[in-house]
């Protein structure tokens, strides 16, 4: 691996904010990196279409790893220490998120849908042709929730490589105040990994093709949220329905 692909992997240099703003990213860092490594190691997870993430390897591929923003807590910890790559945003927010993520085993390279989100795809086609896999919130960092942006799909033109869409479900939760209303998982909840058939882009795929694939990639997680709100919801317990007592005589 060349240093500047290295670089993904090593936290950057804070020097260029204020001493306030490096202890609150410090601060957020180690934070969120506890909170999810204190819950992590009480969840519980399983796993269904684990054979398309094989499949993907099997081909001699790399995974795009595909998936929805509010789940990104339990995802975080279940696919860790496995080198991914994801994109972080270059405001103060996505530093301390680009560092905790590194903690876990994760690269980080900065840009997002409105600042330097060019730059970023371009960097993150040259470190997937350097053997490094590659994540996307589809619906990140903004919004709408549950609606897919292309990024993903020009990403598998570009590398050959396939989407893999999954929902991560976790039986409990809670939900934050967030524009993704984000699900931050109990402690020794049941979590459920869902994995769907990789989708592959053609490398001469036009402007039809692409919305094409996006609306296919769309499809294919609204589908595993259903599966996956199935599942949660198999826990749910029917109460027994009350019975008029017999009549004697």
């Amino acid at each position: 691996m060349t240093d500047q692909l290295q670089k993904v992997y090593e936290f950057s240099p804070l020097s260029s904010y204020s001493l306030k703003d490096r202890l609150l990213i410090r601060l957020a860092d180690w934070a969120f990196f506890l909170l999810i490594r204190l819950i992590g190691i009480t969840m519980r997870y399983e796993t269904e279409g684990w054979e398309h993430f094989e499949a993907i390897e099997e081909a001699g591929k790399l995974p795009i790893y595909s998936f929805w923003h509010d789940r990104i807590f339990a995802g975080t910890y279940f696919f860790r220490n496995r080198g991914i790559v994801v994109i972080s945003s270059q405001s103060k927010d996505g530093e301390y998120i680009a560092r905790f993520i590194k903690r876990l085993g994760y690269g980080a390279i900065r840009g997002s849908s409105t600042r330097g989100g060019t730059k970023a795809l371009v960097e993150m086609i040259r470190a997937m042709k350097h053997g490094l896999p590659m994540a996307f919130s589809l619906d990140g960092p903004k919004g709408p929730r549950y609606e897919a942006k292309p990024g993903a799909v020009l990403l598998a033109k570009k590398t050959g490589n396939p989407l893999m869409p999954f929902v991560v479900e976790c039986r409990s939760f809670f939900r934050l105040k967030t524009w993704d209303l984000m699900q931050i998982p109990l402690p020794f909840t049941k979590v459920r990994v869902i994995i769907a058939e990789p989708i592959y882009v053609s490398s001469e795929a036009d402007e039809t093709e692409l919305q094409n694939a996006v609306e296919h990639l769309q499809s294919s997680l609204d589908e595993l949220v259903k599966r996956g709100e199935q599942w949660r919801n198999s826990f749910t317990k029917i109460a027994p329905v009350a019975r008029p007592p017999k009549q004697l005589g």
